[in-house]
């Protein structure tokens, strides 16, 4: 049917004023390259101005023309006085002094920098991949699939039409008769089974739903808890969301009943976790045959399926469907880990402690051998490295990445991953703030919300510290006690998430605080065992400070929902990574001091560096200038997922992706 679609051919009909003809036709020129048709409708006197524009692109092979309409000049339109357009009188001294403030006053150079600054987004945005080049190839595709549609039914036989009738036009028809024709786009999501991958999915696809498509959340039993009342609530709303049930595979591999997500092996000792890591990553391989049945019987659109999944690239392709890949990190850790494979430079160094320098990399970004994942550091092949070459074959033949973060967070990075390394990916966090269930997400709470609220009610804006290692970092006692100590030391208010009980297994009482402590801290700082509603937490304006293992989650939360200064604690995974963004990219936050990844356990820290680092944020002489900073990034946050904000516009440009890449299978087919 390709051939037998007539080129695009667009009207471009401007106001008669410079200030409008120019610019419309500089947009008609970039149609133009792009291979449309371009007609500018034009009365005789302001022709000239359009005339060599058009001849210099018709000899550069673009095609464009005139159209001449008369206009009634003889006619009076009923004016009865001659206006002249001029200003509003300004005196010399107010020129002057104008004129010095942009050129020699003190906030000259952050204006200029600023929009310096501002003149290299656009330049970027128009190059390609940039925003701009990209929304004009999303709206050409768009009117080539309506007219495909339309002539597919034989509505009309195209002809040239003004472009802002057009989209008029097929918005009516959308709603009316071709309504019944047009099936809702359908994503199935499927996040690993482990809360800092499940918490953030169940986020996206309330996301995703919020803009009119249909989501599917695919989960095994014991994790479908953790998604059925936002999905319930959604409904309610009119948000079309559902869950779909498989089985895991536990018993088949050896695992213990009821041993379905990450939690199981995390708070395993350290002598079985490692066992119960490998037994679960190869019954979550034993879903794939699961997977494939529901695309049979649902037939989805697209597969957004995690990393950890890689198989799942080629069961879209079996299906005929887009997969997209979910890291459920930052475009700064992808760009590290993918320059630190490309070119190895922890290789070179000549102890586990020397500093390097990630090479190709934004920003002078320095890190230790001590600091990289145990597989970085293993000269042999192992289980996991081997699955990692599989992600990253799988992420390659993809459809692309999302990824929970904005632009304005990471710009050098966003456009590193994409521009230098090639990368398909759009940005469309924070995710959680478009869930308004802050209490209800994640696991049921330790602490009631609403007692939670009251605690932090009865303190000052931006007195409290807030402590959390995230659902996998497993503190021993002799850690936790130096905790206590040192939060007791900074005297600042405190509310501290810990995941131990008040007994352990064999019912003995704690002894991982000090004697006395709870009594000493009571009014002045809150201990919550287990769960926490973090987010509920974090937006509370008492809250002026966040102690995190810097899990990705956790910082997008503590810069989008809470604007504070955060004390960096990474623990395994890619978090020193994340650290190094929020406190030498970003500067929004100090380091406890940590040097050694562990895989769940991590790095001993004193309490006197606790202490340090608390009152640094809270109190010290640079918390102000962090707190700013960060608060800003937080405003940019919401910005962001905000109607015509970077995320908002990414999501949306995704989904029409999405539907112009069903609409290709369904013609190609």
């Amino acid at each position: 049917m390709g051939s037998e679609i007539p080129q695009l051919h667009i009207f471009f009909f401007p106001f008669m004023a410079h200030g409008h003809m120019i610019p419309l036709v500089d947009m008609s020129k970039l149609f133009g390259t792009r291979g449309v048709k371009i007609s500018i409708i034009t009365t005789p006197a302001n022709a000239p101005l359009l005339s060599n524009t058009i001849q210099r692109s018709n000899d550069l092979g673009i095609e464009m023309d005139l159209k001449i309409v008369n206009f009634p000049i003889g006619v009076s339109v009923g004016v009865q006085q001659w206006v002249i357009l001029v200003g509003d009188f300004v005196k010399r001294d107010a020129i002057e002094k104008a004129v010095k403030e942009v050129m020699v006053g003190d906030k000259a150079e952050e204006m200029r920098s600023r929009a310096k600054a501002l003149g290299e987004m656009a330049r970027r945005a128009v190059e390609k991949e940039g925003s701009s080049h990209f929304d004009l190839n999303v709206l050409i595709d768009e009117l080539r699939t309506k007219i495909s549609i339309a002539d597919n039914l034989n509505e009309f036989r195209l002809k040239p039409i003004l472009l802002s009738f057009f989209i008029s036009w097929s918005k009516i028809q959308t709603k009316g008769k071709m309504g019944s024709e047009i099936r809702q786009l359908h994503v199935f999501f499927f996040p690993f089974m482990a809360h800092g991958h499940m918490i953030p999915t169940a986020d996206m696809a309330k996301l995703f739903a919020t803009s009119g498509v249909k989501t599917s959340i695919i989960t095994t039993p014991v994790n479908a808890p953790l998604f059925s009342k936002t999905i319930q609530r959604s409904n309610d709303l009119g948000i079309d969301m559902d869950l779909k049930i498989i089985k895991f595979p536990y018993a088949e591999v050896g695992l213990p009943e009821g041993c379905e997500n990450a939690d199981a092996f995390t708070n395993a000792d350290p002598t079985t976790s490692m066992e119960m890591t490998i037994k679960f990553f190869k019954a979550a391989d034993m879903l794939q045959e699961p997977l494939e049945q529901l695309l049979r019987e649902f037939k989805p659109d697209c597969l957004v399926a995690d990393m950890f999944f890689p198989w799942a690239t080629d069961v879209a392709a079996k299906f005929g469907i887009p997969r997209l890949v979910f890291h459920g990190t930052c475009f700064f850790s992808l760009c590290t880990s993918a320059c630190l494979s490309m070119y190895e430079p922890h290789k070179q160094v000549s102890s586990d402690s020397e500093l390097f320098v990630v090479p190709d990399l934004p920003g002078d970004i320095k890190l230790t051998r001590n600091q990289l994942p145990d597989y970085r550091k293993s000269n042999g092949e192992t289980d996991f490295t081997k699955r990692l070459k599989h992600m990253k074959e799988a992420e390659l033949k993809s459809f692309g990445v999302v990824v929970n973060s904005f632009y304005e967070l990471e710009p050098a990075f966003a456009d590193y991953y994409r521009n230098v390394l090639g990368k398909r990916a759009w940005h469309i966090g924070p995710v959680s703030l478009c869930n308004e269930d802050k209490a209800s997400r994640g696991k049921q709470a330790s602490i009631d919300g609403n007692e939670c609220l009251k605690w932090l009610n009865s303190k000052k804006p931006n007195s409290v510290v807030y402590i959390c290692f995230g659902s996998v970092a497993n503190f021993n006692s002799d850690q936790l006690m130096e905790i206590a100590m040192g939060l007791e030391a900074s005297g600042q208010d405190f509310i501290w998430v810990v995941r131990k009980d008040k007994k352990d297994e064999d019912g003995n009482e704690e002894d991982w605080l000090p004697e006395g402590f709870e009594k000493r801290i009571e009014g002045k700082g809150l201990i919550i065992r287990g769960w926490a509603p973090q987010v509920l937490i974090l937006e509370h304006e008492a809250v002026g400070g966040f102690v995190t293992h810097c899990g990705w989650n956790s910082t997008l939360e503590g810069i989008s929902t809470a604007g504070v200064p955060m004390v960096t604690w990474p623990v395994f995974a890619e978090q020193f990574y994340n650290e190094k963004l929020v406190t030498h990219v970003l500067k929004i936050g100090v380091s406890v001091g940590v040097q050694q990844w562990n895989r769940l356990v991590g790095d001993f820290v004193k309490r006197e560096a606790i202490e340090k680092a608390v009152k640094e944020i809270m109190v010290g002489d640079g918390a102000g200038e962090m707190r700013s900073r960060s608060k800003a990034l937080g405003e940019m946050a919401r910005r962001a997922v905000e109607k015509e904000g970077s995320s908002f516009f990414d999501l949306n440009a995704l989904i029409e992706e999405l539907r112009l890449s069903r609409n290709s299978s369904k013609q190609s087919s």
